[in-house]
């Protein structure tokens, strides 16, 4: 089979000549054009559309493709003028039905024809590029009936009339409609638009600006946008049924513009119901209303945030001026309180939780809560209120949301330095009088405020906490070695480190003779036990249980504070005493002195001595002896003692003066640290710089950074530009550092024998410390140097108190506090 030759086959044409009838055209030609008439006619049944199709096929085969199309487009061209007659004649509402009826009966006359015709479709027309037979079908629909003379205006004005009708509140034939509307647009975008959307949408935003001007004449604001919702509700629902869903953005623009943008400030600032008489009146709805609908167009959530934030500001600068208001520092954080949740409970309800409302709102509060220089005070005294008794029988959730409210309130002020000085103050009362509510509670704010600011902020608040626990310890370990001490007085004290508690004036007060001797018998215990030590009693912070009898043996325990106690033991030894004798006997400063009588003869129910004259007034003239009718019915009698719970205005101001000079070295050493890390820096650099860094404690002023910077140029701790005056950079090139590690309660230095002796018999200012050195000769420091050596920071300084500091401790660096040129002492502060 291999050996076989292949053959090749060859496809030769035929031997005679094909001969086609001259009239085959004509005749082919014929019978489709009965067929289509047939179809338009809806005889379509009698027909072979199998031998319609083998005819068409063979015209085109037989090269007559150009006659067929052209047979065609005249053909249909004819029937399509006959029905445009029809829809001509047709009246009223029949105009529709019947272009709607011979619109479907074209799409299925055009779908038979585009059958018998598939082969053309496929060959002929692909190769002359002519239009398809479908797309021929439209074309000519589109030319011959809506673009008829007749037709056109007539079809745009019953469209247009049958959308105002259904915005009037008529029903229509929306079914209709949508196959109309469908009709266009199959026929080609820009029938669709130019035919229909356009002019729709040119009328429908008259008809907009008619209406809207008509309501907003004759009703509120409330009213107003809840007609402007309906109606884009209804312009979407029509989108829905009958119209493009690309018309959707373009018609609801319309409304958006007609109905809310031209008339947005008018409403925000309508008279008796605009945006600010609903934030007044709690109007959630109406808000989310007015949220919802500015929010579609442009600049409108700025125009509601503008107006609610100015509005805030305006009624929080009368809040916070309001002379009767700050007469009740409680009631005035707590009405901040409850101004803050109702704006918090409008943005989210109303506001869908908007981060710019909320930003809004909390730059708002800002604003007018630092108006008021009171407010840290305020705030810190709501605090002490809420901690003494207000939270008593609250569950512990609720107690974390008061909280965390006093810290939303906190994080507002800018002189948060000045709330610690408050609240220290306030904490200190609390613990050493035992009235606050919960421990946990107590420590719970500190943790906050330790989250917000930082160790710094919290380090001496936590130390008073660390000092109460030490005193119980300390106060058993004393009744341990004393117990003889089991019967008489007992004596509970409170040691209390320097650094962490308010400062507070050092006062002489004569106890009585028991209570002396147990107090020196506690000194010698304290200084026993702890080596380098100094105790100074304040016996104005302290309180006393006394036992005692009145006229026909009624027996009371009263609750009194120490002062108060000094004098009411001076009635054991005599009946009466006037004003000059308890002065002298108990040595007690006039003012608190004339308090504490005040509070024991001149308060009802509460007065255990008489006065006389009787008057509310301490006079140094009045004589006071005990009350024998004082009763009461309750066996322990808390007397309170006479005193103002907001400063006075020498205290607010020496408050204000030690706030000012404590700021002095954090404004130094935040100068320090910037120009050591970006070595030189212009004038408005630094002070913009150091008010960035210090914004977290106080807004630092720009006068005062100014002083510093002065004062550090004149200690050589900065030094100016030779040719800008206004170019700093550190003095590093002269001057070697001496680096200081401060923590709260202690100081650690690292010390060269050099630098050791330069400072003997000196004293030199620190930002934020005076530190004492002794005359001690220089082979009195520690041999071993290379340590860090640390002394207690506010004790006599001694080389025997040195410590070696623990390695590996978190410390808190602060550079460049001592400048010690070398070779030469340091000039005294």
């Amino acid at each position: 089979m291999s050996n076989q030759k292949k053959r090749n086959f060859q496809i030769e044409a035929f031997k005679h000549r094909v001969v086609v009838d001259p009239k085959y055209a004509e005749k082919t030609w014929k019978v489709l054009e009965h067929a289509i008439c047939e179809i338009y006619n809806h005889n379509a049944s009698g027909l072979s559309f199998e031998e319609l199709y083998r005819n068409a096929y063979n015209m085109v085969l037989h090269k007559y493709g150009e006659k067929l199309y052209t047979g065609l487009v005249k053909t249909m061209t004819s029937h399509l003028k006959e029905i445009s007659k029809c829809i001509e004649a047709a009246q009223g509402g029949m105009f529709l039905e019947e272009m709607n009826k011979l619109w479907t009966d074209h799409n299925k006359a055009l779908q038979m024809i585009r059958d018998i015709l598939m082969y053309m479709d496929r060959t002929y027309i692909p190769s002359t590029q002519k239009t398809p037979v479908h797309e021929l079908g439209l074309n000519l629909w589109r030319d011959n009936i809506i673009h008829s003379s007749k037709i056109q205006m007539r079809l745009q004005n019953t469209l247009l009339e049958l959308v105002l009708r259904e915005r009037t509140g008529e029903v229509i034939n929306r079914g209709l409609m949508r196959n109309i509307i469908k009709m266009l647009m199959e026929l080609g975008p820009s029938v669709y638009q130019e035919d229909f959307e356009n002019p729709f949408l040119e009328v429908s935003a008259e008809f907009y600006k008619g209406e809207s001007q008509k309501f907003i004449e004759c009703c509120d604001c409330g009213d107003y946008l809840k007609k402007a919702e309906r109606r884009l509700n209804e312009e979407l629902e029509r989108v829905t049924h009958y119209l493009d869903a690309k018309s959707e953005v373009k018609i609801t623009n319309v409304v958006e513009k007609e109905m809310i943008a031209n008339h947005m400030l008018r409403l925000v600032h309508m008279d008796n119901s605009g945006l600010v008489n609903m934030l007044l009146d709690d109007k959630y709805e109406d808000l989310g209303r007015m949220y919802n609908l500015f929010r579609r167009v442009c600049n409108g959530l700025s125009t509601i945030r503008e107006v609610m934030t100015s509005h805030i500001r305006e009624t929080g600068k009368q809040l916070v001026t309001d002379p009767e208001r700050l007469k009740d520092p409680v009631e005035f954080v707590q009405r901040l309180l409850d101004e803050k949740d109702k704006y918090d409970s409008i943005i989210k309800l109303s506001f869908n939780n908007d981060k710019t409302f909320q930003n809004g709102l909390n730059s708002s509060f800002e604003y007018f809560i630092n108006l008021n220089t009171r407010s840290p005070e305020f705030i810190s005294l709501f605090v002490d209120d809420k901690l003494r008794k207000g939270l008593k029988g609250v569950s512990e959730e609720d107690v974390e949301v008061i909280l965390d409210k006093v810290m939303m309130l906190f994080r507002y002020l800018q002189e948060k330095d000045v709330f610690e000085k408050y609240y220290k103050q306030h904490l200190a009362k609390r613990l050493l009088s035992g009235k606050t509510v919960s421990d946990d509670a107590e420590r719970s704010l500190i943790v906050k405020l330790k989250t917000e600011c930082g160790y710094q902020f919290t380090s001496k608040l936590e130390g008073m906490f660390t000092d109460m626990k030490t005193s119980q310890d300390t106060m058993q370990g004393f009744y341990g070695s004393h117990p003889e001490l089991g019967e008489g007085p007992t004596l509970t004290v409170q040691v209390l480190t320097t650094g962490s508690w308010p400062t507070q004036p050092s006062v002489t007060c004569n106890l009585p003779a028991e209570m002396s001797a147990l107090c020196e018998k506690f000194r010698s215990y304290y200084l026993g036990t702890h080596t380098g030590r100094r105790l100074s009693w304040q016996t104005n912070m302290g309180t006393a249980d006394i036992k005692a009898t009145f006229g026909k043996g009624q027996k009371h325990e009263l609750n009194v504070s120490t002062y108060q106690m000094c004098v009411l033991m001076l009635f054991n030894n005599a009946d009466r005493l006037n004003y000059n004798e308890i002065e002298q006997a108990t040595e007690i400063p006039a003012i608190d002195l004339k308090r504490c009588l005040q509070s024991m003869a001149c308060v009802k129910g509460k007065n255990v001595l008489r006065k006389e004259p009787m008057s509310k007034d301490i006079c140094e003239d009045d004589t006071f002896l005990v009350n024998d009718k004082f009763t009461s019915k309750l066996y322990k009698v808390k007397i309170g003692t006479v005193v103002a719970q907001k400063e006075s205005e020498p205290e607010k101001q020496e408050t204000r003066q030690r706030v000012e000079e404590d700021r002095k070295p954090q404004i130094e050493a935040a100068i320090v640290r910037i120009m050591k890390s970006r070595r030189t820096l212009d004038h408005n650099n630094v002070i913009s710089e150091v008010t960035k860094q210090l914004q977290s404690r106080f807004l630092a002023n720009p006068t005062e950074i100014k002083k510093r910077i002065e004062s550090l140029i004149e200690r050589e701790f900065l030094e100016r530009d030779s040719t800008d005056r206004k170019l700093y950079r550190p003095d590093v090139e002269r001057t070697s550092a001496l680096r200081l590690k401060v923590r709260t309660s202690s100081v650690h230095c690292s010390l060269t024998p050099a630098t050791a002796s330069l400072l003997t018999g000196r004293q030199h200012r620190l930002p934020g410390r005076l530190l004492s050195f002794q005359d001690w000769p220089a082979t009195s420091f520690p041999a071993n140097l290379d340590q860090s050596w640390c002394f207690p920071s506010r004790a006599s300084i001694r080389p025997e108190n040195w410590s070696p500091a623990s390695p590996g401790r978190r410390e808190t660096v602060l550079e460049a506090c001592v400048v010690v040129r070398e070779g030469e002492k340091p000039s005294p502060a």
